[in-house]
């Protein structure tokens, strides 16, 4: 009897696009070396977790037979209209303002398993392979990977200490329309508040300057702007800034993308967008034939949380506690970072995250001695920052790390850095003396 193998199985190209993402890679390390403290994982803290609430409100959805079978029912593809409704209360809470104010309705909502479903479906709808997204340098690697995904060009925008530069921007714009590429750019994409890595956030005067950047070069055809706010709740110092989309008056330009992952639970995986209004049936298609809508009973037991205040008390706790990590991580910076001479960073008014910076030849990507040293001798893993650096990876900026305090207690955020400091510092006196 012979046998034969089975032909090769034949991928399509966006198969190929999405190949190696660099996530895959980091919970692999995470896996194989789990005696490491791990300052990578953007997770939440697991201790913070709303237990309680979820408990209390799905018990009280379970009680109520109308209640429950509605939540156990298929919803509609854009979500329930009661959550909607209770989103744009939230919303207009955040914003400041009333719901009248907003100048939208529920028809502009769509409710998304996260956030990162609506950026997945934004970037489908938008791009054919080829065109172009504006992103901040750095800016969050995982929907950097989403644009691999389909074929679109990520070009980078230099930033500073106040997020996106709107005169970087600009000259960008005009350096692809000069070059015949304008029609290419469909999108620019940033995240507002506490950006993940760099933990800055986009000035106030930049934010209407970014969105009327877009409409003066949206010559052709539109620019959008896709706001990513998962972190505007998780602010520790300071007061809270008005969205990028509220400056867009006529509401055809921003896309408002939020979450409820970092601010109460992933594991509900639920998150909404406000869209412009031409954006909402090409969405809600393609959504349409993702899932039918995302699962109505986490839908449910949010709602719940949050007209019943539960929700806005739980914000308040969260953000005492990571207030806490934040300031144990900035110690630790102090402590052991500093002395070494040779590291920036910067303390972040809110977010999970410490963006750092090291000489110009201490590189920490995944194969360089930094990192070796880091995860397979002293025990703590970061995520290296070229991951978060689009273009050419020739070009990419390879002297920068992302540390998360999400995850980690304050011992074990004050371990971590010591750890790295360590490894920083073998590597400086190796390359000093040529060991």
């Amino acid at each position: 009897m012979t046998t034969t193998s089975a032909p090769a199985l034949r991928f399509s190209q966006r198969r190929e696009w999405a190949s190696e993402q660099a996530i895959g890679f980091l919970m692999q390390q995470a896996v194989e070396n789990r005696d490491c403290v791990s300052l990578a994982a953007g997770l939440v803290d697991p201790t913070t977790l709303p237990t309680e609430i979820v408990r209390e409100t799905a018990d009280e959805i379970l009680a109520d037979e109308a209640a429950a079978r509605s939540a156990l029912q298929y919803g509609t593809t854009p979500g329930s209209e009661p959550v909607r409704e209770t989103l744009l209360h939230l919303l207009a809470t955040q914003e400041g303002k009333s719901v009248e104010e907003l100048g939208v309705g529920v028809d502009r909502l769509v409710v998304t398993t996260g956030s990162a479903q609506l950026l997945s479906i934004v970037a489908e709808m938008l791009f054919d392979p080829g065109d172009v997204c504006l992103v901040a340098a750095p800016t969050y690697f995982v929907f950097l990977g989403t644009l691999d995904g389909v074929g679109a060009r990520a070009i980078p925008v230099e930033t500073d200490e106040y997020g996106m530069r709107p005169d970087a921007l600009e000259q960008t714009l005009q350096d692809l329309e000069a070059a015949g590429e304008l029609e290419r750019v469909k999108l620019v994409y940033l995240v507002s508040e506490f950006e993940n890595p760099s933990g800055v956030s986009l000035a106030a005067e930049r934010r209407p300057q970014v969105v009327e950047l877009a409409r003066r070069y949206s010559r052709s055809h539109r620019i959008h702007v896709l706001e990513d706010a998962a972190y505007r709740e998780l602010r520790y110092d300071g007061e809270p800034l008005p969205s990028v989309w509220s400056h867009d008056t006529d509401h055809d330009t921003v896309i408002l993308a939020q979450t409820f992952s970092k601010s109460f639970s992933p594991g509900l995986r639920v998150g909404f967008g406000v869209l412009p209004d031409d954006l909402v049936a090409p969405v809600i298609d393609r959504k349409g034939n993702e899932d039918f809508g995302s699962a109505n009973f986490p839908q449910a037991v949010l709602q719940r949380a949050i007209e019943s205040g539960r929700y806005a008390a739980h914000v308040d706790r969260l953000r005492a506690s990571y207030r806490r990590k934040r300031d144990a991580m900035v110690a630790a910076a102090e402590r052991h970072l500093d002395p070494l001479g040779v590291v920036r960073w910067r303390r972040p008014e809110g977010g999970l995250y410490l963006w750092i910076e090291l000489p110009t030849h201490l590189q920490t990507g995944f194969e360089s001695p930094l990192f070796q040293r880091a995860s397979r001798v002293d025990g703590v893993m970061y995520v290296p920052g070229e991951l978060c650096f689009a273009g050419d990876a020739a070009t990419r900026r390879r002297h920068h790390a992302r540390l998360s305090f999400g995850v980690q207690d304050e011992s074990g955020i004050e371990e971590g850095v010591r750890r790295l400091a360590s490894a920083i510092e073998h590597v400086l006196a190796s390359a000093t003396t040529g060991a």
